[in-house]
């Protein structure tokens, strides 16, 4: 998986006014966890965009004080009104721990079904894969090549070598339904055979 470095400062100041200050200087209040003992870390806004403003996932490497600590992003808190972000939490990752995480779906191939008039519904965007970090995917792909019309594709039809996908078997991720068009022209043709 791809790797964004940032780099962060430490804060010893930890409250509202604090936090206020650090936005108004263009930075954003941040915490690295998971490690022995939580770090209060200010990060610049410019550095977090190819890691929050983006449909991909990708690792952290965050450089404190020449400290580099590899991470993903756990929670992102934004202002309701102005999108503004205000708050990142980082979990800092481990070469022996498993970790979650929501991966992107990428379709990949041309279904038989839309060729022929059917409407391809995409239910899951993002699925829950659980890996070593070594062996998280940068998306998990789903080949469309034998999806017919009013045929689906489900969680449990996928196969990960080195990951765990967590999400109910069941799930469906994509589906070839019927459109408006070709159920007329089925019923228009089912009327000309009586």
């Amino acid at each position: 998986m791809k790797t964004i470095a940032i780099s962060g400062s430490p804060r010893e100041n930890v409250g509202k006014r604090d936090a206020k200050e650090l936005r108004y200087e263009g930075k954003v209040p941040a915490v690295l966890y998971g490690g022995k003992e939580q770090q209060h870390l200010a990060v610049v806004i410019a550095d977090l965009r190819d890691v929050i403003y983006t449909p991909e996932v990708n690792f952290v490497e965050i450089d404190v004080n020449g400290v580099k600590t590899k991470a993903i992003v756990k929670d992102t808190q934004f202002h309701p009104l102005t999108d503004v972000l205000l708050h990142i939490d980082f979990l800092q990752l481990f070469d022996e721990k498993e970790i979650v995480m929501e991966i992107p779906v990428k379709l990949t191939g041309t279904s038989p079904g839309v060729k022929m008039g059917g409407k391809l519904i995409q239910k899951l965007r993002k699925l829950r894969v659980k890996a070593l970090p070594a062996d998280m995917p940068q998306n998990v792909e789903v080949s469309l090549e034998k999806l017919e019309v009013g045929s689906l594709f489900r969680v449990r039809d996928l196969k990960g070598d080195k990951y765990v996908i967590t999400n109910t078997p069941e799930d469906t991720i994509v589906s070839v339904a019927m459109s408006r068009a070709l159920k007329q022209a089925e019923t228009e043709a089912a009327k000309g055979k009586k």
